[in-house]
């Protein structure tokens, strides 16, 4: 049996969506897969037990015995040893630790791209908004970083339906390493197919127009967002539009994806004719040059984080909604 040929699960439909605040470290824990009777497909753990081991854990198994190891606080030997399981071909492998760490999992991760090993990696608490901890535990830099890494699918879900989208994908691929980074704090689940929304199964092609708003015509300023971001990005955009201003918000999940998509298709995401855009990330913006352009702008966070509440997090480093409109209308004033 290849690596490429890991024994799936029988997939039936997702739960229900969910439409609470929820976070979407939580999101990937309660999509339920039927099995169908099968043998067990994933085998999963984090370094610590605790709700990380929920989250690489299948659930709907009455025999879960072996199937969730606690790997302690070893990243490199978890990461080393998911390898190990998913060359074996008899299951699908996950670890989860905080996104802090994947410096110490770097080889293995490399490895498991090099060789097209469908290992899954979840990675929690993946911004400033993990709060008080401090900027010990605040993955500033990693997701430029770990996008930096060929054949590596990067994937930074907006809320828990988008979550659940891109987790149905990759459950159904099988050819390469898949790396969530979710988050700790809750989010709210946006609306779909109504209020300018559109549906979030669109997640599965990378990105796609979330949002969009404003007088009738093309969009002036497009608003490029992922994670926790999404919703600043919308809210800042409602903003916009009110203000008379045709915005488009598009949500970027995942950045390989978004790639791999033909040339039509991202143009109708991205047209190039709107050379205002701004992307919104807490994070390091060195990903992002290449989508807004010479003429773009970005709202990132350039700096190690800090130990305060979330919210006081967010405003210091200047991801907010305000944050956003003004460096949207910045964008609009420079391209107008």
């Amino acid at each position: 049996m290849g690596v490429t040929d890991v024994p799936g699960p029988a997939l039936g439909a997702p739960v229900d969506r969910p439409v609470d605040d929820h976070a979407t470290a939580h999101a990937g824990a309660d999509l339920h897969v039927e099995t169908g009777g099968r043998p067990p497909a994933r085998t999963g753990g984090a370094r610590r037990r605790s709700g990380r081991s929920r989250r690489c854990r299948r659930r709907g198994n009455a025999h879960p015995a072996g199937q969730t190891i606690p790997w302690g606080i070893r990243e490199h030997f978890m990461a080393a040893a998911l390898n190990g399981i998913a060359h074996s071909g008899l299951s699908r492998p996950c670890g989860g630790t905080f996104l802090v760490f994947p410096d110490y999992m770097r080889p293995a991760v490399r490895l498991a791209a090099l060789m097209g090993l469908p290992t899954l990696y979840v990675w929690t608490h993946d911004s400033i908004g993990l709060g008080e901890d401090g900027p010990t535990y605040q993955p500033v830099g990693y997701l430029a970083s770990l996008r930096a890494m060929p054949r590596l699918d990067v994937l930074r879900p907006g809320d828990a339906n988008e979550a659940t989208a891109v987790l149905w994908k990759v459950l159904g691929h099988r050819g390469r390493p898949a790396a969530f980074s979710l988050s700790r704090q809750s989010l709210p689940v946006l609306p779909e197919d109504e209020d300018g929304f559109t549906s979030a199964d669109g997640a599965v092609r990378g990105g796609y127009v979330r949002w969009e708003g404003g007088p009738d015509g093309d969009p002036a300023v497009v608003l490029i967002a992922t994670g926790s971001e999404l919703q600043l990005a919308v809210e800042a955009g409602r903003t916009l539009a009110a203000e008379g201003v045709r915005v488009r918000v598009v949500s970027m999940p995942c950045r390989e994806w978004f790639a791999e998509q033909d040339t039509a298709y991202r143009e109708s995401v991205l047209p190039a004719r709107v050379r205002a855009r701004v992307s919104v990330e807490a994070a390091s913006a060195q990903s992002w040059h290449d989508l807004v352009g010479l003429d773009g702008r970005t709202v990132s966070i350039e700096d190690f984080g800090a130990s305060a509440p979330p919210a006081t997090l967010f405003e210091h480093f200047g991801v907010t909604v305000a944050g956003v409109v003004a460096t949207a209308r910045d964008a609009l004033s420079q391209n107008g």
